[in-house]
């Protein structure tokens, strides 16, 4: 023992001589119990702590995620975007027990992965066996290039670098209204009656096909609709376009959260439609200052879906 210590002390001595600092810090804790105890508490607690932000991470997963529901995918090619496009549609057990034919709820960012076509669909379906809304299709329209799709034309610089192609709205409506619409309806028995959701960007493009094509859709839901896009160029020009709506019914449901640059512009277009009223359209909107522009959706779904689909709406 007193050879080896001896050893252990010249080969420390030998270190000190060379500066080998590193060398000398693992020979500190080798040879010195407390040092290795200290390490190996701290490594245990890293560990621990890790192990907690895990966990709590797949608890936060877990809780802001829903079940897929049982649904259809299919592939349909869109001419007039020229690439091939993934719909999802979630059908209630009222389709299959009949044969009546049931309106259809349309729906941008309708991928089943980090979309929104399983939540929609789930609330939908809750929904519909409350017998608070009455049963009807959702179609879902996964994303391949969202900010392409979803934005229209802009002259303002800033709304171009979002991403490298902007103001694709036109196209992807005429996708919508020309190939979708007609493929849904020799799939699926379905009624003359339909809406569209959205939020955010998906939002705007409700708010926008509200406001250049209103006889697409006979229901408009938007959350958080971004409205600031070319100068919120939509709130400016609502005032002329409310009065060329056409002599149908049409329901428009939106909603504002506390994001600033959105909540100013939800607002200001509520008030315009407010001072100027159309007999043929039925239209709320509710504010949730409580709510971010993360949780609007989830937090509004329902009581947008009620306010719509419902027996009764009421401005």
């Amino acid at each position: 023992m007193a050879i080896a210590a001896n050893n252990e002390k010249l080969y420390y001595q030998q270190m000190q001589m060379q500066g080998d600092v590193r060398s000398l810090f693992l020979i500190d804790i080798f040879f010195e119990p407390s040092l290795l105890r200290i390490m190996m508490k701290r490594i245990c607690l890293l560990l621990l702590v890790l192990g907690l932000a895990f966990l709590n991470r797949l608890q936060a997963q877990q809780t802001d995620s829903d079940p897929v529901p049982a649904h259809d995918s299919f592939t349909i090619y869109a001419t007039t975007i020229g690439e091939l496009r993934t719909i999802n549609v979630w059908a209630p057990p009222e389709y299959y027990i009949s044969n009546e034919a049931l309106p259809v709820m349309y729906m941008a960012d309708g991928g089943i992965v980090g979309e929104d076509f399983p939540h929609v669909a789930h609330t939908m379906a809750e929904m519909i066996a409350a017998k608070e809304i009455p049963p009807m299709l959702l179609v879902g329209i996964q994303n391949t290039q969202r900010r392409r799709d979803l934005t229209g034309p802009t002259e303002v610089k800033k709304d171009k670098e979002i991403a490298p192609v902007v103001g694709g709205s036109a196209a992807f409506r005429a996708f919508i209204k020309d190939e979708l619409i007609p493929d849904i309806q020799r799939r699926y028995r379905t009624t003359d009656k339909k809406g569209i959701l959205g939020e955010s960007l998906s939002g705007l493009f409700v708010m926008e096909t509200f406001f250049l094509t209103p006889e697409l859709f006979d229901y408009y839901i938007a959350f958080d609709p971004s409205l600031w896009w070319n100068r919120h160029y939509l709130v400016n020009t609502a005032s002329e376009r409310i009065q060329k709506l056409p002599s149908k019914e049409i329901r428009l449901w939106f909603a504002g959260s506390a994001t600033k640059d959105i909540a100013r512009y939800t607002k200001a277009l509520a008030h315009t439609l407010k001072k100027q009223p159309n007999k043929h359209l039925i239209w709320h909107y509710e504010d949730y200052p409580q709510e971010s522009h993360a949780t609007i959706f989830r937090a509004a779904k329902r009581k947008a879906l009620l306010k719509t689909l419902g027996a009764t709406t009421h401005n």
